[in-house]
């Protein structure tokens, strides 16, 4: 059998924010029992049919890169990271539905992905408002995912899911909400499952299908 074509995607976000018991789920199709802290960075593989049940279906592997660390590390802890984010070509980015510092450090996550070798400058987030040109440009698909679901109260949903929709817009990215202990929020022609299909589709089509950079391929 032939080996297949693979892509890497990160999968960014505070500690503590379930990171890894996602890419579990993502890779096993199984709840992760026990989970633990990730020290510096844990790789799974995911089997992803790329535009699955058409002519041009093709199997690929989806590497997920599970980054642990703090946003708040020191320089060289942030040094050593970098090494993760070579050659990237999708990234997750995660945070915690009931913790909203979380949500606002995915800013500093991905311009920490994305501008590697950039020393960022100035204040990202200022009173809640935050500079969506620094991701204007950005050509690496991105997909926000919040975890914990399960943990906000009916009274609130609709107040925090309204908050984490304008994030995904600035990312101009898909967004999935779930709980990790239970794959139903993953399951099979579930709009989640559509959403995540749709996001490893474009980062297979930004991999091997746009070389040419006069090229044009159209993700809706």
């Amino acid at each position: 059998m032939a080996a297949l074509d693979r892509v890497k995607v990160l999968v960014l976000g505070d500690s503590g924010v379930g990171k890894s018991s996602l890419v579990h789920l993502l890779c096993q199709n199984q709840v992760l029992g026990n989970p633990s802290w990730t020290v510096g960075c844990s790789v799974d593989v995911r089997i992803h049919d790329y535009k699955e049940g058409t002519p041009e279906e093709k199997t690929y592997y989806i590497e997920l890169w599970d980054v642990g660390g703090s946003v708040g590390s020191a320089t060289s802890v942030k040094s050593t990271r970098a090494v993760f984010y070579n050659l990237l070509n999708g990234i997750i980015l995660v945070h915690d539905l009931t913790n909203k510092k979380s949500s606002q450090n995915l800013y500093r996550w991905s311009l920490e992905a994305l501008n590697r070798d950039v020393a960022p400058t100035g204040v990202l987030v200022t009173n809640g408002d935050y500079d969506r040109e620094q991701f204007a440009d950005n050509q690496i698909p991105l997909l926000v995912i919040g975890t914990k679901l399960d943990q906000i109260p009916e009274t609130k949903r609709n107040e925090v899911l309204t908050r984490t929709a304008f994030l995904a817009e600035d990312f101009n990215a898909e967004e999935i909400n779930l709980d990790c202990t239970n794959p139903r929020y993953l399951a099979a022609g579930s709009s989640n499952a559509v959403k995540l299909s749709r996001f490893f589709d474009k980062v297979i089509e930004k991999r091997y299908f746009l070389r040419d950079g006069n090229q044009v391929c159209n993700f809706t």
